[in-house]
């Protein structure tokens, strides 16, 4: 890949400094990012405040500037990853908040984390995912508190029939991604379910992984 002709967004970061461990800049630099920006690629960056409204303000015109857009004026990723929650959160769009129906570009949030502070981020609005060119929602894993992983989202998010985004927002992208899911997360689909790599019934398609 000729990093120096691409240009790369966050779906989803905590407004904090980008060195804070907490910073998805910051994590994804030791992972696989530095060696990227090395190679030449633009990042479209926060500011490191933690400012949701101003941050969020700025990564639009960043975003206007950089990424093409719709004629709605949202941007047009020619790929947006997103991963999914237990509850169907993408992002940083939670369930049955009026974040859901957002019209803006990027979504400034500002909730309290499980310890009780304050926490500010910044999340892509599902307008701006289902306006990308191909959009993957990738699912996998699970734990002793969720043996089945997340079986059970995935029901929710690629076959339940009263689904709605407002109530579980990943089922707006059940017909525009593709999903990456394991087996785990693949258990409890109702048509035996998706064969691996199947493309029909459900966006762009199912991918199993062995």
């Amino acid at each position: 890949v000729d990093w120096s002709n691409c240009v790369m967004g966050f779906v989803s970061h905590r407004c904090v400094a980008l060195d804070d461990d907490g910073a998805t800049y910051h994590k994804a630099l030791g992972k696989f990012l530095q060696s990227w920006v090395d190679s030449g690629l633009t990042v479209l960056n926060l500011g490191g405040s933690t400012d949701a409204e101003a941050e969020a303000a700025a990564y639009e015109a960043a975003l206007a500037q950089h990424v093409a857009r719709d004629a709605e004026g949202y941007p047009v990723f020619d790929l947006c990853l997103i991963g999914v929650g237990m509850d169907g959160h993408v992002g940083s769009i939670y369930p049955n908040i009026p974040d859901v129906e957002s019209t803006r570009a990027v979504v400034p949030i500002t909730g309290v984390d499980g310890m009780g502070r304050v926490s500010t981020k910044l999340s892509l609005s599902l307008r701006s995912m289902l306006a990308s060119r191909s959009c993957v929602v990738a699912c996998a894993g699970k734990s002793a508190k969720a043996p089945l992983g997340k079986a059970r989202a995935m029901v929710r998010a690629l076959e339940a029939p009263d689904e709605t985004p407002m109530t579980f927002p990943a089922s707006a992208l059940r017909t525009k991604a593709t999903w990456l899911i394991d087996q785990d997360s693949a258990v409890l689909l109702a048509s035996g379910a998706y064969a691996r790599s199947r493309t029909s019934g459900v966006g762009a398609g199912v991918a199993i992984l062995p």
